[in-house]
């Protein structure tokens, strides 16, 4: 499974993504379990709302925290999270 650049990526209505202040940080519930996340990650997930493509993703990203350079780790996290279900796209 890859992502479609150009098709919008939306977080799957069988999770839930939250901030766990137990753990100080973000998780995604599913019933199964959970699973804890990196703020890099997180900052990618929040921003799959049915609304953006990849590019804008890796564009406010890249505004976000000032840097260039953040496509080919954010398509490989986006790849991984399409695996797992936790993202998809229509």
């Amino acid at each position: 499974m890859t992502i479609i650049p150009d098709q919008p990526i939306n977080f799957s209505s069988l999770h839930r993504l939250q901030w766990e202040e137990a753990q100080q940080k973000y998780v995604i519930l599913y019933p199964e379990g959970m699973v804890e996340l990196n703020q890099s990650s997180a900052e990618i997930l929040k921003l799959c709302d049915s609304t953006r493509t990849l590019a804008q993703i890796v564009s406010e990203l890249e505004q976000k925290f000032d840097t260039t350079g953040l496509t080919n780790d954010i398509t490989a996290f986006l790849g991984v999270a399409l695996q797992n279900d936790w993202i998809n796209q229509h």
